[in-house]
């Protein structure tokens, strides 16, 4: 469980570092955005996609 929480973070923290170099992490073609009136949806696909594939991967790796 430890070095779950390590990886974790670990990820966590290269995220923001990514975001703060300037990389629009969050923002990718394929995030749905509606914007009416005074309100705005936003559902992060293409970005739930991508991270989905990332953590398998790690896992996967990580596991054996």
């Amino acid at each position: 469980m430890g070095k779950l929480l390590l990886i974790a973070g670990l990820i966590i923290a290269g995220i923001g570092l990514l975001m703060m170099a300037g990389i629009p992490f969050g923002r990718l073609p394929g995030d749905i955005v509606i914007r009416r009136g005074n309100g705005t949806f936003y559902f992060p696909l293409a970005t739930s996609i991508l991270l989905s594939i990332i953590l398998t991967l790690l896992l996967a790796v990580f596991r054996r």
